[in-house]
């Protein structure tokens, strides 16, 4: 089977799936991934076809990079039609016949309906209103009761409906398919699978959800056979004691801001007396003491069991390999999803309560990498999740989803 793997965003929203397309490749599918430019080298050293999509998910102004949540909901309703066209453009190159869409390619739906394909969501955050917790993409990162969380997924789905229907049905015109109705888009969502690469030993499956909606385990970004970590990082790991890792992934800040959070971390982590390694990510952050070490791109997966802790935005991709490495964490959420991970840490006692990045002090972060440290509960916490989530596999029920759809879309060629 031919599958295109559409995975927009920015480096956390993009590597899982290059683990995913390998694992798809090696049982037996034909597997493209479209995505931005800059991930055309970490695509297609999985083996996978690259298919590029126009866009840099570092320009300043868009959807993924918006300064708070009302300017990213903005930003992704004016870029439906483009989101939507680039998708239809790799689609008509790949000539697929499936399509799993990461969530920010939703408007992948309608390309599917109008190609006659089927589609899968692969999400790595939840969307689907439930009962059990609040929306994903709401600032707040603690439940607000059964009646509080459903209210304000309705709340928050109403919001999105009034803001993305319109940009929907002009995407749906230009592909020649019919309007659909406020009710209709919802059931649209509520009967296309989606299988979400998050584990249910960090986040259950809501009992109130469809049955098209699955947790499949997390997902993986691939890791380059023979990587070897950089002399420097390997001398520094070797000259002491476990340091804490800080970093804020995909996040891009100005020169000013990057030198003031990069002495905030400095001066949190002299006052704990702990090393540090910083990672500098797309803001360029850079470390101004011999205690602390300065990385490029290295894969959690080796770096984070190495940690005394980890401190970070509270990506979905980065909680996870906090989680899977087995370390307390300290979470410090932007906007986004990242509050609600920031709880769910929290709430799993795998680490103290986030301190919001608009917040970041320099005494609210050494009291809660203090805290990260000293506590037991807090890795005892982390390392019991650690092992649930090594008995999981995400991408193997993906691609038995998969393959289960290949049987079903046979049958219907036979009838």
């Amino acid at each position: 089977m031919r599958v295109l793997i559409v995975a927009l965003g920015t480096m956390g929203d993009v590597a899982p799936y290059t683990g995913l397309a390998a694992r798809l490749g090696e049982g037996g599918h034909e597997v493209a991934v479209a995505a931005y430019a800059r991930f055309a080298g970490m695509v297609r050293a999985t083996g996978a076809e690259f298919r590029e999509v126009s866009g840099d998910p570092a320009a300043a102004g868009g959807w993924t990079q918006a300064e708070d949540g009302r300017q990213a909901i903005r930003s992704m309703r004016e870029s439906v039609l483009d989101r939507g066209r680039v998708i239809l453009d790799a689609a008509r190159s790949h000539r697929p016949d499936v399509l799993l869409l990461s969530l920010p390619a939703m408007p992948g739906l309608q390309v599917a309906e109008s190609l006659g394909i089927p589609c899968a969501g692969v999400f790595l955050d939840p969307l689907y209103p439930t009962a059990e917790y609040p929306p994903t993409y709401l600032p707040i990162s603690r439940s607000l009761g059964p009646w509080g969380n459903r209210t304000a997924h309705h709340l928050m789905n109403g919001v999105f409906s009034l803001l993305l229907d319109g940009a929907t049905n002009q995407l749906r015109a230009g592909l020649g398919l019919p309007a659909l109705s406020r009710r209709e888009i919802a059931r649209q969502i509520a009967r296309t699978p989606v299988l979400h690469g998050i584990s249910p030993a960090a986040l259950p499956r809501p009992a109130d959800w469809p049955e098209t909606m699955e947790m499949s385990g997390y997902l993986w970004p691939a890791v380059a056979p023979g990587w070897r970590p950089p002399a420097d990082l390997a001398d520094f790991l070797a000259a002491g004691p476990p340091p804490v890792f800080v970093g804020f992934g995909s996040r891009s800040m100005s020169g000013q801001e990057a030198e003031k959070i990069a002495g905030i971390v400095g001066e949190a982590l002299r006052r704990t007396g702990r090393r540090g390694v910083l990672q500098a990510g797309w803001a360029g952050l850079t470390g101004h003491s011999d205690d602390v070490v300065t990385i490029g791109e290295t894969p959690h997966e080796w770096l984070f069991p190495r940690m005394a802790a980890v401190v970070h935005h509270a990506g979905a991709g980065t909680t996870a390999a906090g989680l899977r490495a087995g370390v307390p964490t300290v979470t410090i959420p932007i906007l986004g999803s990242q509050p609600f991970w920031g709880g769910r840490i929290e709430a799993l006692g795998a680490g103290p309560a986030p301190v919001p990045y608009r917040k970041l002090s320099v005494d609210r972060l050494t009291a809660a990498i203090s805290a990260a440290v000293s506590r037991p509960g807090y890795r005892a916490a982390a390392e019991a999740l650690s092992g649930r989530i090594a008995a999981e596999d995400g991408a193997g029920r993906v691609l038995a989803a998969l393959d289960r759809l290949a049987g079903r879309a046979a049958a219907d060629d036979r009838t």
